[in-house]
This record gives C-alpha cells, structure tokens and sequence, in this order.
C-alpha cells in the first residue's frame, strides 16, 4: 500500500507539473486550448469552442496552432449562422 502511495503522489507532482510547463509555455497554453476547444467541438458545444478558438486567436496569434484555430472557428461560424 505504501508503494501505490508513493506512486499516486509522484504520478500526481508529474501531472501538475506538466499543467503548470503548459501554462507557463504560450504554445503549450495554446495546444491545450485548442484540444480543449476540440473536445468541446465533439460535445457539440459549439459556441465554448468557438470562444476558445478565439482566445487562442487574441492571445497567440503567432503559435503554431492558430491558423488551424482560426479554420475551425471559422467552420463554427459558418455552420451556426442561419441560412
């Protein structure tokens, strides 16, 4: 039992070590943004994955991941406006 302990707390330190590496990266922050955004987008929440496509867009828009942001907001904004 003393060893499932001790490996739950180094698993969970790696964790939020990798989450805090994520927010303090701004491609890191992004990436998690738009996996987020992703995962929003599969729930059919489009208008969250909208926002968070935006964000990225505003605070990134030199990552990486942005031009592939801003091709899925704008497939979100064209399937959510009335025709």
């Amino acid at each position: 039992m003393t060893q499932f302990k001790s490996r739950w707390k180094s698993g969970l330190c790696a964790l939020l070590v990798l989450a805090l590496s994520a927010c303090s990266n701004p491609e890191g922050k992004s990436q998690s943004l738009f996996e987020t955004a992703q995962f929003e987008e599969q729930q059919h929440n489009f208008k969250h994955a909208g926002q968070l496509y935006k964000e990225i867009l505003e605070d990134f828009p030199e990552s990486s991941i942005a031009p592939k942001a801003r091709e899925r907001l704008e497939a979100i904004e064209k399937n959510l406006l009335p025709q």
